[in-house]
């Protein structure tokens, strides 16, 4: 009882936050050229905050950068974001408040669980396209999510790119998949062993661990008897990779240790110490300090931030890109800003430039961007190299 009077209350002193608020609105849209607004739920505390800072800023930067220029046909973006704690009910909460004292068309969403729990009332609404920090496979579904979109390859997509790489350089090899009891760890398992038999490959073991699990004695145990070659963690972002690849080398296991986009920050890397040397993963963008070919837009960022950035900034300030360019393409088009024309508008996007952030030109022809590279940690240069050329799927 108690629950629903708060809510209740919630409700009512949210609309009456926006009726205040959409006077000054509405004058300012009249004065010609209305905001853009890109809304976003983000985990600026919590588990996942060491994301969250990141994509904040990134999605900023990129704002401000097309403010300074001008803005898109003579109008401003505004973002708006709001802190979730990376929890479904606050970042729903957070949504609904933004989007009740602004004219939203451009949204991020914190998490799996928030962006579909929010996809009806997105369908519903009908004027927004979002994305998010997801790369959930199931998302990249224009059937069932028309308005969504992921900022690079989905997890069913990052395991066909490490995949893709492994055939080649080692055919026929054994690779072990070790992820984590989450939806998050689940979600490319099944496939993937399917494409890895189609590639060649066999996986000769598949090890279930708790997302942050500490002893995983008996699953290394289980690991070294397989024997693999590769083994690939997903699920996790750093605990317990560290902790296999420590006891796996004390066995005397030879595999070759990868992960995925979550994991492969550097900063996230470089805490594995002398274990993470040669860790290898998959990336859809170029590390912050990759100078290795022509890229104006990581120039752009490291003039802005002379300090290192994270690729979580990376992936914030290229969604802040693509929601510019679906909102450019729309308003050329002399469009209305609507969930489906700014979607359409993202899918006419074909061999796009993002200025070096993905080192090759860029097709979405879905919900996701297909596309990524392996990087292997050097621990003596504290850094990721490239260990593979871009690899489309």
């Amino acid at each position: 009882m108690h629950k629903t009077l708060t809510s209740q209350r919630r409700r009512s002193l949210l609309l009456a936050a926006g009726a205040a608020l959409a006077t000054p609105l509405a004058a300012h849209a009249q004065a010609g050229g209305e905001d853009i607004v890109i809304g976003g739920s983000i985990p600026m505390t919590g588990v996942f905050a060491f994301a969250g800072v990141g994509i904040n800023a990134g999605m900023g930067d990129y704002v401000k950068m097309v403010n300074d220029a001008g803005g898109i046909k003579g109008r401003k973006l505004r973002y708006v974001p709001e802190d979730t704690g990376y929890k479904v009910d606050v970042s729903v909460a957070a949504y609904k408040k933004i989007t009740s004292q602004n004219k939203v068309n451009l949204y991020y969403g914190d998490s799996t669980a928030f962006s579909k729990t929010i996809n009806p009332e997105l369908q519903r609404s009908g004027s927004m396209l979002m994305t998010g920090a997801s790369f959930a496979t199931e998302l990249n579904d224009p059937k069932k999510y028309p308005h969504q979109f992921l900022v690079g390859p989905d997890y069913t997509e990052m395991f066909g790119i490490l995949l893709k790489h492994i055939a080649k350089e080692k055919p026929g090899a054994k690779v072990a998949f070790v992820y984590s009891d989450s939806e998050f760890g689940r979600d490319p398992i099944e496939s993937s062993e399917a494409l890895a038999k189609k590639l060649g490959l066999s996986v000769p073991v598949k090890i279930m661990t708790p997302a942050g699990s500490v002893d995983v004695s008996t699953e290394v145990i289980k690991l070294r008897r397989a024997a693999p070659d590769y083994t690939i963690f997903h699920g996790y972002i750093l605990a317990p990779i560290p902790e296999f690849i420590t006891q796996g080398k004390q066995m005397g296991m030879t595999s070759k240790w990868m992960g995925t986009f979550w994991t492969m920050d550097s900063s996230t890397v470089m805490k594995m110490g002398e274990a993470g040397d040669g860790f290898m993963g998959v990336m859809p963008y170029r590390y912050y300090y990759d100078t290795s070919a022509k890229a104006p837009m990581l120039d752009k960022i490291r003039a802005l931030r002379p300090e290192y950035q994270s690729t979580a900034y990376i992936q914030g300030f290229l969604a802040a890109m693509l929601f510019t360019e679906a909102t450019k393409r729309t308003l050329d088009a002399n469009k209305p800003l609507t969930g489906d024309n700014l979607k359409a508008a993202l899918n006419s996007i074909k061999d796009f430039d993002t200025g070096g952030l993905i080192g090759v030109p860029i097709t979405i022809s879905g919900n996701s961007i297909p596309v990524g590279r392996v990087y292997k940690a050097d621990m003596k240069a504290q850094k990721m190299v490239a260990a593979s050329d871009w690899i489309k799927l």
